[in-house]
């Protein structure tokens, strides 16, 4: 008791008096709110079910119900903990089921087809049937029905509300996660974003925030509620075009820089834009895909589609910063291209990599001879390929570098025939480039730099060089087959890497399709 008293007389009296006050204080408004609940629901209701109701008698219902219903839940430690940190509080219910909050939430996900989402996705007709239990003064007949609709309701709604809106501002997929080549930063939600959603307490204001506001987005929308039908494509295929493009448009990964190259894999297009505009555009050819003939298309796919698997040659999907260019390139033949193809032509031909410029190196040491060799039976690990600068040199007179895992990167070709292709799925994974020169001029703007450029990849006998951006810039190689151009209209591309089905396949997942 002496020891009690000795710390108590170390605290001021009128702190202590203070403290005491503010917890009794927090305590009676919490139990205030709380003790009101009867008289709230059923003056929303007004159902004489809920005259009778309680916190206390609310509380062991609503933790079995979320402990029956969390297997069930797609962020159940943080829904749970938020329950827990609010003492079982039914927060949705009592704050935004009078307000019209939750009858605006269930539109939405009934709406949610205009997304490109089926509805069942969110169990809106679930979600909305339960909830129109509320408005009914008959339909919910005891106390106890009460308490079991308000925490199904309750914990419904926390777990639809995060879902509907992580999948509008992050998507209903992560690219990474189905694709084997997107090495794109790509943002996903987080338990900070799941709790900020718990947390809103306007349900309706931030409802209409999230809805994608991109005019791209817009525009896909409008033709997916028109019905349209895109030339050479069935009803059904232009539905599912569109679907899978409005979701690529959720993924947070869209430039933000004012300047930044970006790479459309299935237009074969290249675009530098500017404050939002292309200051310079040109055709590109890109890594040989396993969908070239365009064979496969959205109406066939089935659940084995759900794998990604990728052609060696295919162009990856990745983000990055063009930090130099290399002007007269020597070309350090991958060991892949080596074993399928370099040797078969130096078997066949002796003089083929001299022709060629290819040059072959062994523990660093450059052979001097390679027309006796017999490749077919040489361990090829051994050796290192590299074709020197020069008109015929695969690289072209120029190639731009960005870090990326892949080893690919954007280059000048003397391959000029592609060009005139419809489909330019031919490279080896790397972008070959229409105009380099324009490239390197909008990279490096007019001065010494882009001069010295410009003189080295005109010379008869090239050296390589290396010259450093001043200030680099952001890089995109994108996968989109849908869109809306300058006009409006929109544009559609057939799928030559097969990623669009890949991608329908897993959001039919989510119907369990």
């Amino acid at each position: 008791m002496k020891n009690i008293t000795y710390k108590l007389s170390k605290t001021p009296i009128s702190l202590l008096l203070i403290l005491i006050a503010m917890v009794l204080l927090t305590v009676e408004s919490c139990k205030k709110k709380r003790s009101d609940m009867a008289n709230a629901l059923y003056k929303i209701t007004p159902n004489k079910a809920f005259k009778n109701i309680t916190p206390e008698g609310f509380d062991p219902i609503f933790q079995k119900v979320l402990a029956d219903e969390k297997k069930n839940l797609n962020n159940p430690q943080q829904i749970v903990a938020f329950y827990e940190q609010n003492e079982y509080d039914p927060s949705f219910v009592m704050d935004h089921l009078g307000n019209g909050d939750l009858k605006a939430f269930g539109e939405y996900l009934q709406k949610a087809g205009e997304h490109g989402l089926d509805p069942k996705i969110f169990n809106a007709q679930a979600y909305n049937d339960l909830l129109n239990k509320f408005y009914d003064k008959t339909a919910i007949k005891t106390t106890d029905e009460a308490y079991h609709d308000m925490a199904e309701l309750e914990v419904m709604t926390a777990n639809m509300f995060i879902n509907y809106s992580n999948d509008l501002q992050f998507g209903l997929i992560s690219p990474r996660r189905i694709y084997a080549r997107y090495f794109t930063k790509t943002l996903r939600p987080d338990s900070n974003s799941v709790r900020q959603v718990l947390a809103v307490s306007n349900m309706k204001a931030y409802l209409d925030s999230i809805q994608p506001k991109n005019p791209q987005y817009i525009a896909l929308q409008k033709a997916l509620a028109a019905g349209t039908t895109a030339p050479g494509m069935t009803k059904e295929e232009t539905d599912r075009i569109i679907k899978v493009n409005l979701e690529r448009l959720r993924w947070k990964n869209k430039p933000s820089e004012a300047k930044y190259v970006i790479v459309n894999i299935p237009d074969f297009r290249l675009d530098v834009m500017e404050d939002g505009k292309s200051s310079l555009n040109m055709k590109v050819c890109v890594g040989e895909g396993r969908n070239k003939d365009y064979a496969n298309n959205l109406v066939e796919y089935d659940d084995s589609d759900k794998t990604d698997r990728p052609f060696s040659r295919e162009t990856p999907q990745l983000n990055s910063l063009i930090y130099e260019a290399q002007v007269n390139p020597v070309w350090n033949i991958p060991q892949s291209i080596v074993n399928k193809e370099i040797v078969k032509h130096a078997e066949d031909d002796p003089y083929y990599l001299d022709n060629n410029n290819i040059e072959v190196y062994q523990n660093g040491k450059k052979l001097e001879d390679t027309e006796t060799i017999k490749w077919g039976s040489e361990d090829l690990s051994k050796y290192d390929f590299k074709q020197k600068p020069g008109d015929d040199n695969s690289l072209g007179k120029v190639k731009f570098l960005f870090p990326n895992k892949s080893s690919v990167y954007l280059h000048d070709t003397p391959a000029q025939a592609p060009f005139g292709y419809t489909m330019r799925a031919v490279s080896h994974g790397c972008v070959r480039l229409e105009k380099p020169l324009d490239l390197a001029h909008s990279l490096f703007g007019d001065g010494e730099k882009f001069e010295m450029i410009k003189q080295f990849m005109s010379q008869d006998n090239p050296k390589p060089t290396d010259v450093a951006l001043p200030k680099k810039v952001p890089v995109y190689i994108t996968y989109v087959t849908c869109w809306a151009d300058e006009s409006g209209t929109l544009q559609y591309r057939p799928d030559v890497y097969g990623l669009d089905i890949v991608l329908f396949a897993h959001m039919q997942k989510f119907l369990g399709v």
